[in-house]
């Protein structure tokens, strides 16, 4: 028999059998995971009418879950839990004409995660939308809940929905928070932009945590050359789901319409100098410590590239002038052991 390993035509058809055996393998899982969503939406369904109907109170919860395990040994999911769960499954979405649809493209437990975390139709709608197109895991999902992500997709300032394709806005979209927390970074409130930049270097994956995850560091004052001339940018990265250079510009004080100029500037040279073939156009995200929205609108208006704009904390210290009032750590210390010897 010939050696096919090295056939390209057997190869491309081995690959075409193995994407439909995987396309198969989806459909079948998908097909579980609905008739496992509807199950729960008419059990949670049967549960309320017949509490309405019949007057029944709390306990008859707790005996469905008794008899349903009696009746079906060994599988999980009929705890008197998990039936509370989906008689406010039913109650939470039955009036919306929008959600009882989506519910069942995504899992169980990250539909209960999301009904009991979110607290609006348009905040379950974020995500249950989000899970289904990135494939989040309950983790990821319960990351992004907490991480606000959905109330910083309402209120962060790009253009990506203008310059991107539309496959990659909705990614692009969540790799920009409108404000990032880096009092990990234990700066003081006036610090240098170079001071900002070697504290973020030195906490560099504390950094890409709070960036979102999916971000690789390439280099801090990446070195870029345009006829004889040097320019450098602060921080250079990689965004793994995009598949793109991001590059990120710090500054300590205000927005202005000029950093997006530079940035657009950036954005050009990287894509004709430094991105490779296979990746995507790259992204620019200017990081300041305030910004005037309306000026960061006009000023993306027109602009060609993706620029993101978001601002930054450092913390909530205390002012330095107000510490001086504050007893000494040494002072707390002779404090509570006075207090202790006065204790009978």
């Amino acid at each position: 028999m010939p050696n096919l390993s090295q056939n390209t035509d057997y190869q491309a058809f081995i690959t075409e059998v193995k994407s439909r055996i995987r396309s198969a393998q989806y459909e079948a899982m998908k097909k579980v995971n609905q008739a496992h969503i509807q199950l729960n939406w008419d059990l949670g369904k049967m549960i309320v009418q017949k509490q309405s109907e019949k007057g029944w109170g709390k306990s008859v919860v707790e005996q469905i879950a008794k008899d349903l395990q009696a009746e079906f040994v060994g599988i999980k999911g009929f705890s008197s839990r998990n039936l509370w769960r989906m008689r406010q499954f039913y109650e939470t979405y039955y009036q919306s004409t929008i959600l009882p649809p989506l519910v069942a493209e995504i899992g169980w437990t990250h539909n209960v995660v999301i009904m009991e975390k979110c607290k609006t139709d348009q905040q379950r709608e974020f995500y249950i939308l989000m899970t289904k197109k990135f494939g989040w895991t309950k983790d990821v999902l319960i990351h992004q809940i907490a991480n606000k992500s959905y109330e910083k997709y309402l209120s962060n300032q790009h253009n990506f929905d203008k310059t991107l394709p539309e496959k990659y806005q909705h990614q692009a979209i969540l790799a920009l928070k409108d404000e990032y927390q880096f009092d990990f970074l234990e700066l003081a409130d006036q610090h240098s932009e170079f001071e900002l930049e070697q504290k973020i270097v030195h906490n560099i994956r504390k950094f890409l945590a709070e960036m979102g995850g999916y971000f690789s560091f390439i280099a801090n004052q990446y070195r870029i050359e345009i006829d004889d001339k040097e320019y450098f940018i602060d921080l250079l990265l990689f965004h793994r789901k995009l598949r793109c250079l991001v590059a990120i510009e710090l500054k300590i004080g205000d927005f202005t319409p000029e950093m997006a100029g530079k940035m657009q500037f950036y954005l050009n040279i990287l894509n004709d100098t430094v991105r490779e073939a296979d990746e995507n156009p790259s992204i620019g995200i200017i990081i300041c410590r305030a910004k005037n929205k309306t000026i960061v609108e006009y000023a993306l208006k027109d602009s060609s590239k993706p620029i993101g704009v978001a601002t930054y904390t450092v913390g909530t210290e205390l002012p330095e002038k107000w510490q001086a009032f504050l007893p000494s750590p040494e002072q707390l210390k002779k404090h509570f052991l006075l207090i202790e010897n006065l204790k009978p």
